[in-house]
């Protein structure tokens, strides 16, 4: 499968990451979102029973609907994270996957620069990343793209992910 990120500290990052997906799936691509998150964050609701069901030793707990369903995995304590090819090893095939974060990987990235700041941070360090967003134009040694030219950055995320066929 086909992968690219989208990185960067800011709230716009999720919402481009939502609107990439619009659009592409607007394309009949079919399309699958990785988003990295903190250790801190649980994602079950305190004291559920899936929640009950993983304190209490389970390797790995699903829960499951007539809708969807999610499989939640534990990772044995001194377990290193996963990389990227190895979460989309567990995903079921589509055309693009979109990765909300995962500075750290070797695959494609767009850094989205917050409004008000002036410059790219990561991309000067990366040279994974590829072009920049923003809201107004901003100099970089990389291709810049408006925030709002969704059909522009689509173009782009899809022209440059890459991953192991």
């Amino acid at each position: 499968m086909k992968a690219f990120s989208l990185v960067g500290e800011c709230a716009e990052k999720s919402e481009l990451v939502r609107r990439l997906v619009v659009e592409c799936a607007g394309r009949g691509l079919r399309v699958s979102t990785i988003k990295r998150v903190s250790d801190a964050v649980d994602l079950e609701r305190s004291g559920s029973g899936t929640w009950k069901h993983r304190v209490a030793g389970a390797a790995e707990v699903m829960i499951a609907s007539a809708s969807r369903f999610a499989l939640l995995h534990e990772m044995p304590a001194g377990t290193i994270e996963p990389d990227v090819g190895a979460l989309l090893a567990q995903m079921t095939p589509v055309d693009l996957v979109l990765l909300d974060g995962f500075r750290r990987s070797s695959y494609p990235k767009m850094e989205v620069v917050p409004a008000g700041r002036d410059s790219a941070v990561l991309a000067p360090k990366d040279p994974m990343i590829l072009a920049i967003t923003a809201e107004v134009p901003i100099a970089a040694h990389v291709p810049y793209f408006a925030l709002s030219d969704i059909a522009a950055l689509a173009d782009f995320a899809i022209a440059h992910a890459w991953g192991p066929k």
